[in-house]
């Protein structure tokens, strides 16, 4: 599980499409159009079968997640995600809100592991706060517990006190361990854990179990543990020296975000969320940015590489996932960004173009 699959067959392939709201539909027409260009160039046939999530389907059906796309999602083998949300809904009902659209699919499908991969590129240093020099050789794998913790546990509400419980149990935190496990095992053989241990009772439950589960199952691993607070800090002074950092659901939420920092922008941070069956959710790390929406501004780069990361961890073709990112980082060498990164940056669609243009060059050499 969480491991690249390997191509056994030349099936097609059935995804589910979420376009969502905000710039969710223009991000997801740029993925589609680039699933067109591998069909193409390298046989790849998915059949994409478009529903509805978030605030979309609250408009269309009054649930953030239809019995439709949930039975959608069961007959497939992957589904692709813009994004969900927006000021419209804002005052809605708790049970009527976008973003619980999201939440219930990710329990509804068992996706308890999110990969969030920071890889930086020479060509986007600049676009970092950070100093170049800090920013070499950065490659690390945020692997965040997804379907517990204090998203999913109790809540209540009155005028005077509010509480989020957060809950953890054994069995959670053994499968998201052994998913970091065996990421480490492919790249450097390291896993940073990153916790509260010195205030939490949930984070001292995590170390106990998740060393036992290292120091049994995976015994060429290393794992050293950390508080949150370190890990904000050394995020931004050593990025380098991490490989894999496995955490819980709040603080993965907040450190992938923080580092997107190093790659320059939100928008260049892909997603995976996996169950065991390797059915997975992939989607753009950032929101639905509905102040850009319909302006042609959206970066299309980060749900570009949620394709590569759906083509490599549900669908089994890694030659396709390499061949899109090749074309990516292609682009990026060119200069070829969104203004979220320069004010003078190409469109949302110039960016799609050129990805695709290399994309078919690549496969006519």
């Amino acid at each position: 599980m969480n491991e690249p699959l390997k191509k056994t067959d030349h099936r097609d392939y059935r995804v589910v499409g979420l376009p969502g709201d905000g710039i969710g539909p223009e991000v997801y027409a740029c993925a589609r159009r680039v699933l067109n260009v591998l069909e193409q160039t390298h046989g790849l046939c998915i059949q994409l079968d478009e529903q509805k999530i978030g605030g979309d389907a609250i408009d269309a059906t009054g649930d953030p997640l239809p019995q439709a796309t949930i039975d959608a999602c069961r007959a497939s083998d992957a589904a692709l995600l813009g994004a969900v949300g927006g000021p419209k809904w804002d005052n809605n009902p708790a049970d009527r809100r976008p973003e619980l659209g999201l939440l219930r699919i990710r329990a509804e499908f068992n996706l308890f592991c999110n990969l969030r991969p920071i890889v930086t590129h020479p060509s986007l240093h600049s676009f970092s706060p950070l100093r170049p020099e800090l920013l070499e050789e950065v490659d690390l794998m945020i692997v965040r517990e997804l379907t517990g913790g204090s998203y999913f546990g109790k809540k209540w509400r009155n005028e005077d006190e509010a509480e989020d419980v957060c809950r953890y149990t054994r069995e959670e935190i053994e499968r998201v361990t052994r998913a970091a496990g065996r990421i480490a095992g492919l790249r450097d053989n390291r896993i940073t854990l990153v916790d509260k241990a010195n205030v939490l009772e949930t984070s001292r439950l995590w170390r106990s179990v998740a060393s036992r589960v290292i120091e049994e199952e995976f015994p060429g691993v290393r794992m050293e543990n950390m508080y949150v607070d370190a890990a904000a800090m050394h995020l931004l002074t050593r990025p380098s020296d991490f490989d894999v950092m496995l955490t819980e659901n709040l603080f993965g939420d907040i450190l992938s975000d923080e580092a997107s920092m190093l790659c320059g922008s939100l928008g260049l941070l892909p997603s995976a969320s996996l169950n065991h069956e390797q059915f997975g959710l992939y989607e753009p790390v950032h929101g639905s940015a509905p102040d850009i929406a319909g302006q042609g501004k959206a970066n299309p780069y980060a749900m570009l590489l949620s394709v590569a990361m759906m083509l490599r961890h549900s669908l089994g073709r890694e030659a396709e996932a390499q061949a899109l990112e090749q074309s990516i980082h292609e682009c990026w060498s060119a200069g070829i960004l969104t203004r979220d990164l320069r004010a003078d940056g190409c469109s949302t669609n110039e960016v799609t173009d050129a990805v695709c243009e290399r994309l078919t060059g690549l496969a006519a050499v």
